[in-house]
């Protein structure tokens, strides 16, 4: 079985192939980067062009999943950007108060780039919670 055929619509599909292709380059580098391929640009200005490297799918899927919400129907949209706006306004408060947290209280340091799988996680939470507008 297809992974798309349980999508209903083109909207649907067209964001799982859009998502696992950014996602395919996104893992390739960072496992390439988990295997050592570039320490030896580690905190050398090239540096800058790994993250940026890394960064860009992220860009991509938060665009496929933009372009996603665009081209569903208004009932579909409504509840992606409803869910959206809930788990990003939750990502921000969770890690602005951990930044808090590590400038007043000694909290250890997390790497700001945990805010992408924060919000992700976010959206799982409140996709169970936010299923239909009234």
């Amino acid at each position: 079985m297809h992974i798309t055929q349980n999508l209903p619509t083109p909207a649907g599909r067209r964001y799982v192939i859009r998502t696992t292709a950014f996602m395919t380059g996104y893992m390739a580098v960072n496992i390439a980067a988990i295997f050592g391929a570039f320490d030896e640009i580690h905190g050398k200005p090239a540096a800058w062009l790994l993250a940026l490297t890394v960064s860009a799918p992220v860009a991509g899927q938060l665009w496929a999943t933009l372009a996603m919400m665009r081209d569903s129907d208004e009932y579909i949209r409504g509840i992606f950007a409803k869910q959206f706006i809930l788990a990003a306004g939750l990502a921000m408060a969770i890690a602005t108060a951990w930044g808090f947290g590590e400038s007043f209280a000694d909290a250890p340091h997390v790497p700001a780039w945990i805010i992408y799988p924060l919000f992700w996680g976010m959206f799982g939470l409140v996709s169970v919670i936010v299923r239909y507008e009234r």
